[in-house]
């Protein structure tokens, strides 16, 4: 019986460090990813393109994830980080060059509503979230199919689709995440923090797109 409570005190303290990690090194790539945005967009430095996004996108998360057992990995994820605020610099400057500055915060407010509104809820409920993946898998391929026609039809109403759906998804994918550190299927909090930034960035992203479009209607 000992060693049975013993265990469990142990995996309780270990899903409890890997949590307060993950927050500690989430907000510090947020920081230091704002800190390279902001750059970005004073210097107006010029957007990296869809390919070069790509490449950098992918080829820093597959490298973060394979460094993430590694104390290199936390580089890894700041350099990648990094990229994703060095790209959201032109973007910005967008907004802020046709007068939607409140539109930036607005969407900035809404990030961190939906955050911490997903974020506290598995806290406070622990409730198990593990039942979302097959549905997210289903959302991601609806939206890689969207993305993909969308870069053909490019038609507006689409566009709007696809940033709800966006939100919608990265929402869900912050409530599994949590969910999975808190019951202990994500032991790596440099893992962790990647995919709850990328899903922050994303809500982001999709709220500037459908703010700024209500804004100009």
């Amino acid at each position: 019986m000992e060693k049975i409570i013993t265990s469990s005190r142990e995996s309780l303290l270990s899903t409890h460090r890997v949590l307060r990690n993950t927050y500690f090194l989430l907000g510090m790539t947020l920081a230091f990813s704002a800190v390279v945005a902001t750059i970005s967009t004073v210097m107006q430095l010029p957007g990296p393109g869809l390919i070069l996004m790509l490449v950098g996108f992918y080829g820093l998360m597959f490298l973060t994830h394979r460094l993430a057992d590694k104390p290199s990995g936390i580089i890894a994820a700041f350099a990648f980080t990094g990229f994703l605020g060095y790209c959201l610099g032109p973007i910005l400057n967008s907004y802020l060059s046709a007068g939607m500055g409140d539109v930036i915060g607005l969407a900035l407010g809404g990030t961190a509503a939906v955050f911490f509104g997903c974020s506290a809820y598995v806290l406070t409920t622990r409730r198990d979230m593990s039942f979302l993946g097959g549905m997210m898998m289903a959302g991601f391929v609806v939206l890689l199919v969207a993305v993909v026609a969308n870069l053909f039809l490019q038609i507006p109403a689409l566009h709007l689709a696809i940033s709800a759906l966006f939100i919608l998804f990265s929402a869900g994918a912050i409530l599994w995440e949590t969910s999975n550190i808190i019951h202990g299927g994500e032991s790596n909090y440099i893992r962790a923090t990647v995919s709850l930034y990328v899903s922050i960035y994303n809500i982001f992203l999709s709220l500037l797109s459908l703010l700024g479009f209500a804004r100009n209607d």
